[in-house]
């Protein structure tokens, strides 16, 4: 009886079909998204008789693409039947890599122009945050980005954010303005009333020590709210 391909180690396969040699011949496009997983892999489980293939396309099917496996915690990977620490970390790794090229496409000296500039500076990194992340982006007299600074992670209260902790780096770095940001892990960004209250919080307080509060964006799932484009930064 003639075994399936499948069952063979990678190493034996035809050298077209292995997923390195492919990619190399043909391009990553060429490959499938369990192709490309496999690669970061590596490894499957002689024991078994599994492939790295195997193993990727196991991840492929039950988180159904790879903005679910980014969001995957490291305990969630290694509780999965062959996925170690090793592979996981390389999951892991992989994913942080792509989120953070792609947080690349506005870097800090270019000006923040619109909301949609934001958005796409912070998409990435907070759109599979579980919690919610705030944010506040320096900008010089020219709207550019002088410093991020992290003020809190956790659910938005108005203790969380104090006026001190986002107006003090504020006047230390000498800020001519600044935007607030934050994330809806929910993947709504419709604005909550304790969103509300911060922000008119903070507008309040930044107009008492003569720093502008260009605008609060609330980052979603694809989407965003902005308080400035809406006529609500008041």
């Amino acid at each position: 009886m003639t075994r399936e391909k499948d069952s063979y180690p990678i190493k034996e396969w035809p050298e077209g079909d292995r997923p390195r040699e492919k990619l190399l011949e043909q391009g990553p496009e060429s490959l499938s998204d369990a192709e490309l997983l496999a690669i970061i892999l590596r490894t499957g489980d002689g024991s078994r008789g599994r492939t790295a293939l195997d193993h990727a396309r196991y991840l492929v099917k039950k988180f159904k693409n790879f903005r679910n496996l980014a969001s995957a915690e490291i305990t969630e990977l290694c509780a999965l039947k062959g996925i170690g620490p090793a592979k996981a970390a390389a999951v892991r790794a992989v994913m942080e890599i792509s989120r953070r090229y792609a947080t690349e496409r506005v870097t800090h000296r270019k000006p923040f122009c619109c909301s949609e500039d934001v958005f796409a500076h912070f998409h990435q990194r907070l759109k599979d945050k579980k919690k919610e992340c705030f944010f506040t982006l320096l900008l010089d007299s020219k709207n550019r980005a002088i410093k991020e600074v992290r003020i809190s992670e956790g659910t938005l209260t108005s203790s969380l954010v104090h006026p001190r902790e986002v107006f003090t780096p504020a006047i230390r770095e000498s800020t001519a303005s600044l935007i607030l940001v934050h994330n809806h892990p929910s993947g709504d960004p419709t604005p909550s009333r304790e969103d509300e209250e911060i922000t008119h919080r903070l507008v309040e307080g930044g107009k008492l020590l003569g720093v502008g509060i260009v605008d609060h964006i609330i980052i979603g799932q694809g989407s965003y709210f902005s308080f400035a484009d809406r006529g609500r930064l008041v």
